[in-house]
């Protein structure tokens, strides 16, 4: 489905690189007609020279909306699977090939056919988070954001296969009343937080506002006094009187929440052990440097057969109708 010229994943491959690598990326987007498009769990540096930074809802948005020739999409694979399939006639270009996403790659396309097949009658809702493959084979796709809202627009004796993410589908549940049937899949950044450390952290910060994201598991949602997606996490920590939040994200979020709300303290959520496993290590695998010869280069471009793209472009479409 990959196509690449060119797919830089460590220093040795990088070449001569301009002294000042944001002059020379403001050029090459002038010349390419390019915008760059962010995650919130990029680097600051990435951050701070896109375009345009979002969640997953906001970035498909964006990504539909975007009359630019060319689209960097500063994220993982399936983002910019998702901006391919809605510019067909776009150049869409990804820093790093290598830069997956756990919880896409827990729902292989032939395993999740026989899921399928196996409950008949059933409307298929995808986490935006899975590939064009998954989405292709999807009614519907929905985001953090917004898989509560769609949820709710689906009429009750219709029954319903969510997937892959099943911390979301549990949490949208809880939310909806609804009993939708869950593929088995999982984020392992949002799996890694501790609950024993999170309460410790409330212990040893009794002021702080625990926040988390809907793909953190149960135990770890039950000690957030809000819940959200990125963008509804970045929102809250804006409004809220409180000065301290324990954040149970991924912490590339703290970069915006710190530039919008400077006198607020914000503390990232502990994993299980000491690593640094709460950060995506897909994510990070872009860099500046890779992100300026993506751009330089013209590739890694993302391609996918024709077929693939009109068949996982209707259920983004329903998305985007039904979340207006």
């Amino acid at each position: 489905m990959f196509t690449t010229a060119f797919a830089p994943t460590d220093k040795t491959q990088l070449g001569e690189l301009p002294r000042d690598l944001f002059a020379a990326i403001e050029h090459l987007k002038q010349e390419l007609n390019a915008v760059i498009l962010a995650h919130y769990y990029q680097e600051p540096d990435i951050q701070d020279i896109a375009d345009f930074i979002g969640d997953s809802l906001q970035l498909a948005k964006a990504a539909a909306e975007t009359n630019a020739d060319v689209i960097v999409f500063a994220g993982v694979h399936f983002m910019a699977e998702t901006a391919k399939i809605l510019n067909p006639d776009k150049l869409v270009l990804l820093p790093d090939l290598a830069a997956g996403c756990s919880l896409a790659d827990s729902c292989p396309p032939k395993e999740f056919a026989a899921f399928k097949a196996a409950h008949p009658n059933h409307l298929v809702i995808s986490y935006i988070n899975c590939s064009a493959d998954i989405k292709a084979m999807s009614d519907i796709i929905c985001t953090s954001s917004n898989a509560v809202k769609i949820v709710q627009q689906i009429p009750k004796d219709q029954p319903i296969i969510f997937a892959p993410d099943r911390n979301l589908g549990r949490y949208v549940m809880e939310q909806t009343g609804r009993d939708l049937v869950l593929w088995q899949g999982s984020c392992i950044v949002h799996e890694t937080f501790s609950e024993k450390k999170i309460v410790q952290l409330k212990i040893a910060h009794p002021q702080a506002e625990a926040i988390a994201h809907p793909e953190c598991e149960t135990s770890v949602l039950r000690h957030a006094s809000y819940i959200g997606s990125t963008a509804a996490l970045l929102k809250y920590c804006q409004t809220s009187p409180s000065q301290e939040f324990i954040v149970a994200t991924e912490p590339g979020i703290i970069h915006q929440m710190q530039k919008l709300a400077p006198n607020k303290q914000f503390i990232p959520a502990p994993p299980t052990n000491n690593c640094n496993c709460n950060e995506c290590p897909f994510m990070r695998l872009n860099t500046l440097e890779k992100l300026y010869l993506a751009m330089k280069n013209r590739a890694p471009e993302i391609t996918m057969s024709e077929d693939i793209r009109l068949a996982a472009l209707r259920p983004m479409q329903r998305m985007l109708e039904m979340s207006a």
